[in-house]
């Protein structure tokens, strides 16, 4: 369940993610006229619920009055100023990831049918929709809109809104085409009830991330523009689009800034849902390309804001008057809500990463724990599992129990070190131990059928020297990419760094043309139906899908599947630790690092609720407020 609408938006926004349907083909008939109609007559008499939970109860009642994690008289007003990396040409977040660059500002204009709610997993309430109704085998789900809610042109919105949205992304973004493949299809089944049916049951995560839906207005799009011509969904715009959220845009200049502003008869101000949040009259974003440009823009407090990813820059570029005068906060707050696998990705549709014993031999050339000591201040931690900073979910030791039943059903498809050996990365960090791992990397390349000569690695058959470019978009990375590199070349591998703008980085990686990328895929709580986009073969294939690695593997795709069906908590814990366990020993990626915490700095202008969300890391800025005092004494001291 790790897609959601904030996810796939703010992609144009942060650095990495942390933010789209494709048709459905061949599904499944649904059975006779007869056997529709009973169930049919069987979805009339569900239960409405207000709420849905993957797993166990829900914690807020139905008559729940707002979350327990703000503060319900927080004032409105202010702006929050913020940092976006990289630039934007597009607001039309149907083909973000396909063309162009989306701002990722403007997920906030819009709403989706169902809110999560910050301290519990994998739990959402109603938004847009006031209740939800689906039976005990998750065939199908109906959601009933509420009759107050409304696009910010005072239209309402509508059945026929949802259905266009699900059909728009389905059509025109490739993200959920795997997303939601096992959508068959979206009717008006009330005046404001609008019926998913899956093509299948027991998928039980569909009723909820169909819920997740980022719903459009029909009205607008299929209208025409202030010039008279007709608006394409399939295309780019910098048009301001129609919203219906706490938020509109307000200005913007093309890829370098954007401002919204919070709509004062917003129809969804007083559900329980949003009381004490949206709290800023003005949420504004400053692109910036470069990371130092944008910590000397902090600095000049030209922005209030900045989450910090770079381990040096927190070691050493917050030393200035501000922070000693305590009007700038330097605070970390914990990550409980996500996983991740952040790694230098070969590119598996070039037969040279194909062997994984080449693969692996990458590897062995990567000394983290050199590179963690000279440039990350010691500060991070080796990711050992594709959902590593989730306990629960990462592979350890030997499999037993649940997950060793499940893996013996694919057995014969990978590799036997998957019943007998934990995963364990190499581990570097001192001359003696860096010889022996590119010694093993040697081995290992030999097997694969290249040997050195005149210290090149050249393929034995071929005499070509092995060859490949490291990729980057962001020029602060080189560093890391330069470190890498002399380990590659001590192994006679011909090595060269790119960098290159972030249009043409989207591009190349969209297209599949590079050698190795550095890519991160957040997990959540409780996996779903986005494994499929990140590791099954269908997507390896589909063009600005997030298998950028291009792993193709029935074993896998098995192993996604029972993922997805999981029957309880247990079952699903069991099976995600198979996969992770059949993705480590591949060795599809060579493992980076991870911090389970968010760093960031921020000028002293604003309020917060005395307890945060568990799985909300910071909340900003979403429930915090601007401080007029706090602004005051800063204004003093400056």
């Amino acid at each position: 369940m790790a897609i959601t609408r904030r996810d796939l938006l703010l992609t144009g926004t942060a650095a990495a993610a942390l933010p789209v349907l494709g048709s459905v083909a061949g599904v499944a008939a649904i059975g006779t006229a007869q056997a529709q109609s009973a169930t049919e007559l069987a979805s009339s008499k569900l239960p409405w619920r207000h709420a849905l939970s993957l797993f166990g109860k829900v914690k807020y009642a139905a008559d729940f009055k707002r979350f327990d994690y703000v503060n319900p008289e927080a004032p409105k007003g202010g702006v929050a100023r913020q940092i976006a990396v990289g630039t934007f040409d597009n607001f039309n977040i149907v083909v973000s990831g396909v063309k162009g660059q989306v701002a990722g500002a403007v997920a906030f204009i819009y709403e989706s049918l169902m809110t999560a709610s910050l301290d519990e997993v994998s739990t959402e309430y109603g938004a847009l929709a006031e209740a939800v109704s689906h039976p005990d085998d998750f065939s199908f789900v109906t959601y009933r809109l509420r009759p107050e809610a409304k696009w910010h042109d005072g239209k309402p919105v509508t059945a026929d809104d949802v259905i266009f949205s699900l059909d728009s992304f389905k059509k025109h973004h490739p993200m959920y085409s795997a997303y939601y493949s096992h959508v068959v299809r979206a009717e008006k089944v009330g005046e404001r009830e609008v019926k998913f049916v899956f093509d299948a049951p027991g998928n039980r995560e569909l009723p909820q991330i169909v819920g997740q839906l980022t719903v459009l207005p029909k009205h607008w799009w299929e209208g025409t523009d202030a010039q008279g011509r007709k608006r394409d969904v399939s295309a780019t715009t910098l048009e301001v689009p129609l919203g219906s959220g706490p938020y509109r845009i307000k200005d913007f200049v093309a890829g370098r800034s954007i401002a919204l502003e919070r709509v004062k008869d917003y129809w969804g101000r007083d559900l329980p849902a949003n009381v004490g949040r949206n709290n800023f009259d003005e949420l504004r974003y400053e692109y910036f390309r470069d990371a130092t440009v944008a910590i000397e823009a902090f600095k000049a407090d030209q922005v209030d804001w900045r989450t910090e990813n770079s381990a040096k820059n927190w070691a050493t570029a917050y030393d200035f008057p501000a922070v000693t005068e305590k009007r700038v906060i330097l605070e970390e707050f914990a990550n409980r809500s996500s996983g991740v696998m952040q790694a230098f990705v070969p590119n598996l549709r070039r037969a040279k990463f194909s062997d994984p014993r080449v693969r692996r031999a990458l590897n062995y050339a990567f000394d983290f724990e050199e590179m963690n000591k000279q440039i990350f201040f010691g500060q991070y931690k080796r990711v050992s599992s594709y959902f590593d900073g989730i306990d629960e979910l990462m592979a350890t030791g030997v499999p037993q129990g649940k997950e060793l039943e499940i893996l013996e059903t694919v057995r014969a498809q990978v590799p036997p070190e998957v019943f007998t050996t934990a995963y364990t990365n190499p581990v570097g960090g001192n001359p003696e131990a860096v010889r022996d791992n590119l010694r093993e990397a040697l081995r290992l390349f030999k097997e694969a059928g290249y040997e050195v000569r005149d210290r090149k690695l050249v393929d034995v058959k071929t005499g070509a020297q092995f060859t490949l470019e490291l990729l980057n978009s962001d020029p602060s990375f080189e560093r890391i990419t330069l470190f890498y590199k002399p380990s590659l070349e001590r192994l006679g591998i011909a090595v060269s760094v790119r960098t290159v703008d972030p249009t043409q980085y989207e591009n190349r990686t969209r297209e599949w043309d590079f050698d190795i990328v550095t890519n991160s895929w957040g997990e959540s709580q409780s996996p779903g139906n986005e494994q499929r986009e990140f590791w099954s073969s269908k997507s390896a294939d589909i063009a600005g899908s997030r298998n950028i690695a291009g792993i193709k593997n029935p074993a896998i795709d098995k192993l996604i599947e029972r993922v997805i069906y999981a029957t309880d908590r247990d079952d699903l814990v069991a099976a995600t630790k198979a996969l992770d366990r059949v993705l480590l020993w591949n060795h599809y990626v060579v493992p980076q690092w991870t911090y389970n915490k968010v760093r960031t700095a921020r000028w002293d202008r604003f309020g917060r609720p005395s307890e945060l969300p568990k799985y909300g890391q910071s909340g900003f800025p979403f429930i915090w407020w601007y401080d007029a005092d706090k602004a005051a004494r800063i204004a003093k001291k400056s």
